[in-house]
């Protein structure tokens, strides 16, 4: 095989001998003729070929390959037809290039292929995938690359267009979808409020018959030992009161206690009746024993509740005694000691001490250390190896374990109870004055109030009341009393509610107040004013201030009259200055009477017609120190108070007739007969 491939070259052939030889280089010094009957090219033959800048080469000798090369070089390019006449055939003009970039933004390419919706450049523009854009695994800048790397400025432009319709289209769809879904998700809210409540329910109800269930199990505990307690306690826990005290619990505590107080003597003393305290475990007897020798002292009963550890010790009864019951049992139990069961500390001595025939001296005993003066006793079982001792540490480490968590969670509760006390106090201060309000802040916290069909907590109230702060605080009067008018509404309207009636009623009240006052000033300042006076009384009338809003309407234009009247200087002519000082006097007041009859109700009317009388009686008062000392009845005196009475005329416009009082303290012609009081002069 392999001397076979040896025999074949690619160099080896018959047609290599007659190839031709190249010659070597020759240096050349003009164009080489065009000779072997070749045609010469036509001059535009020649001026498509001037670019390339090449000669032609000299066709080889003889063979298939010079003959192809003749053919090669003798072919024409562009040779214009001998009858071509330009005239004739005018070269077409150019497409709009406008026109067509608007024909293609405006009706963009198909997707069917066809000649239609190819670009300039003979492909079809680039797209918006909208499938490649949802991908999670999208890579923009390999996206950008592939799709936009051939894509003309108008192109991309195109495609940034679609592109920001598309996130047009979403946001649009995003948000109805939103609008929509808002509903669902107050629903939803409503629905895991409504469930939460009724698992916190489920939750209280499932501890509530644990603590009965273990109540149960510790009274069948206590009345299987009841014999420590005497026959009175064995006889309260009979079968019926177990089956009872799942129904009546605090009715088998306080029976538990009774029967207590009545079989251990004095033990009332340390334990009085208090509301949750029962008995969770009689250990029955006990030996205390001496601190240095553990020897024998005397003999005792423990008794564990579910907050104290009660030590009693036997004593035998006095049988020969006056009184005494010789049927009775021979010892009796005297409460020797007792301790709260967090100031005290149990701890089991089976470790401690020596071991005398093989068996720990104090393996059944207890020391229990603590109390006030940090005193330790040691307690060991009467039994050896009495069980007693095991239920006792196992029950004293559990009751201490929830009194303790009971003892946080009201910690808890008055934590709770003190921050949002001091959270609606710190908004307003006015509460620290109520105290029945501050002790009901704890429960109204989460309570829920309706409105408008909804229901909303009290933090809903407090926005309201943000929002009025800021009403009052920008003086956007009109906004703020329409704001109180419907929490007022709201207040009235949840009678079946005190509490959170109360609560809002005070914080509404409190700003109502605040902002009457600000009416109230802008009412003094635009006494003159008949528009802006009528618009205050308004929102003060709103408001509940109407009192107000006469008062110091009133007391404003009494100032008016002052302030004008004090204008008045007189100069020597009396007459003159009586004119000045009456005619101010009236014409204010019959302002006054007209502004008042548009701004207030009717039934206020009367003291306008009052306070315009003690305005009357204030002008008599100086026109009588100014006539003092004219002559009565004189030329000068019998003038000015004609004029003055003229222009108290004034007032009839308005339904007033004061002229009888006018100088009616001037003189004694003017004094009414026997003393009697004149009228207010209504016409």
């Amino acid at each position: 095989m392999s001397e076979e491939r040896s025999k074949i070259s690619l160099r080896s052939g018959g047609k290599r001998k007659n190839r031709p030889t190249i010659s070597a280089p020759r240096q050349i010094s003009a164009p080489i003729p065009q000779d072997n009957g070749m045609p010469q090219p036509p001059p535009e033959a020649t001026m498509a070929d001037e670019p390339r800048m090449t000669r032609p080469r000299p066709p080889p000798p003889g063979g298939k390959t010079s003959d192809l090369v003749k053919k090669r070089y003798s072919t024409r390019f562009g040779n214009t037809p001998t009858d071509f006449d330009p005239s004739s055939n005018p070269m077409p003009a150019l497409p709009d290039l406008e026109k067509y970039m608007q024909a293609q933004v405006g009706s963009p390419p198909s997707r069917g292929g066809d000649a239609g919706g190819l670009g300039p450049m003979g492909r079809e523009p680039p797209r918006v995938d909208i499938r490649t854009l949802r991908d999670p695994n999208f890579a923009p800048e390999q996206y950008v690359a592939e799709v936009l790397g051939e894509a003309t400025e108008d192109e991309i432009r195109d495609y940034e267009d679609a592109l920001k319709q598309l996130k047009a289209r979403a946001a649009a769809d995003l948000q109805q979808n939103v609008y929509q879904n808002r509903t669902q998700f107050i629903k939803i809210s409503k629905e895991a409020e409504k469930l939460k409540g009724e698992m916190r329910t489920l939750r209280n109800l499932m501890l509530e018959l644990k603590t009965n269930t273990t109540a149960l199990r510790a009274s069948s505990n206590s009345a299987d030992s009841s014999g420590g307690l005497g026959p009175e306690f064995s006889t309260r826990l009979s079968k019926r009161d177990r089956r009872s005290s799942i129904t009546d619990r605090t009715a088998l505590w306080s029976a538990q206690m009774q029967a207590l107080y009545k079989s251990v003597e004095g033990s009332q003393k340390f334990l009085p009746n208090s509301q949750g305290r029962h008995v969770v475990q009689n250990a029955g007897p006990w030996i205390e024993l001496d601190n240095a020798t553990y020897k024998s002292r005397r003999s005792m009963q423990i008794f564990l509740l579910n907050d104290h550890l009660l030590i009693a010790s036997r004593k035998k009864r006095k049988i020969d005694g006056p009184g005494a019951d010789a049927r009775g049992p021979m010892t009796k139990l005297v409460a020797d000691r007792c301790w709260h069961l967090l100031d005290v500390e149990v701890v089991d001595m089976a470790g401690t001490g020596d071991s005398s025939n093989g068996r720990n001296k104090l393996a059944d005993a207890i020391m229990v250390r603590g109390g006030g003066q940090n005193e330790s006793f040691i307690y060991r079982t009467e039994k050896p190896e009495d069980p007693e001792k095991t239920t006792l540490i196992l029950n004293i480490r559990k009751t201490v374990e929830e009194l303790r968590r009971n003892l946080q969670s009201e910690r808890d509760a008055t934590n709770k109870a003190k921050e949002t006390i001091n959270y609606f106090a710190s908004r307003d201060p006015g509460l620290l004055q109520k105290t029945e309000l501050l002790e009901t802040l704890s429960d109204i916290k989460d309570m829920l109030i309706e409105v408008d069909g909804k229901q909303q907590n009290l933090r809903w109230v407090e926005s309201q009341m943000d929002e009025l702060d800021i009403n009052i605080a920008l003086q956007q009067i009109e906004p703020a009393v329409a704001r109180i008018e419907m929490l007022k509404n709201l207040a009235s309207g949840l009678k079946n509610n005190m509490i959170a009636q109360d609560f809002i009623s005070f914080k509404v009240d409190e700003r109502c107040a605040r902002l009457a006052t600000l009416v109230v000033r802008e009412l003094v300042n635009s006494r003159n004013d008949q528009k802006k006076t009528k618009r205050n009384v308004t929102w003060l009338v709103r408001l509940g201030f109407e009192d107000r809003a006469r008062e110091a309407y009133l007391e404003a234009r009494s100032e008016v009259i002052q302030k004008r009247s004090r204008h008045c200087i007189f100069q020597g002519d009396l007459h003159l200055y009586i004119w000045e000082i009456s005619f101010v006097y009236f014409m204010v007041i019959r302002n006054t009477v007209i502004c008042f009859q548009s701004c207030f109700p009717p039934p206020m009317m009367s003291a306008c017609v009052k306070w315009a009388k003690e305005e009357v009686d204030a002008f008599n008062v100086i026109l009588a120190r100014q006539l003092s000392s004219a002559e009565e009845g004189g030329e000068v005196w019998t003038e000015c108070v004609n004029r003055a009475k003229e222009h108290a005329s004034m007032l009839s416009d308005v339904g007033l007739d004061f002229r009888n009082l006018v100088g009616r303290n001037v003189g004694t012609s003017t004094t009414v007969p026997g003393g009697a009081s004149a009228g207010l002069g209504l016409s």
